[in-house]
């Protein structure tokens, strides 16, 4: 896929999209100092049950189009999630003191994303029924 316009071009419009809508998010939630950034929580929480959901059924559903994975999980769902925007909340949570919300937004925001990526794995494979693992 070196050199292919296309594929760049459907992570960079996907990845647009992902981000206006995680700025929407953060618009109709804002941060309230030495609180518990809940936009940005939801926003991460929300986009690894999406990306299990995803990966599921582009992967064990039904064979997608070689442009739609990039376009929705690296594009949309990877312009969504904001790893750089929570690590730097946690910084700040921490430089303003606020400790014990810095280290459970750290650790219940990892712990949180990884279950529900395994959710939306699980949930859409239990959807999917008898169709998974026998590659159609």
């Amino acid at each position: 896929m070196r050199g292919d316009g296309s594929l760049l071009a459907v992570v960079a419009a996907g990845g647009a999209v992902g981000a206006l809508a995680r700025f929407g998010v953060a618009q109709a939630v804002p941060v309230q100092q030495g609180q518990l950034p809940w936009a940005t929580l939801v926003t991460n929480v929300a986009g690894c049950f999406l990306i299990g959901v995803l990966m599921v059924v582009i992967t064990e559903v039904w064979t997608a189009h070689r442009l739609l994975r990039p376009f929705l999980g690296v594009g949309i769902l990877g312009g969504f999630t904001t790893f750089s925007t929570y690590a730097v909340e946690v910084r700040g949570l921490l430089a303003d003191g606020h400790y014990p919300i810095a280290f459970g937004y750290l650790a219940g925001s990892v712990i949180a994303a990884l279950a529900a990526a395994l959710a939306g794995v699980w949930l859409t494979r239990v959807a999917a029924g008898a169709r998974i693992g026998k590659g159609t």
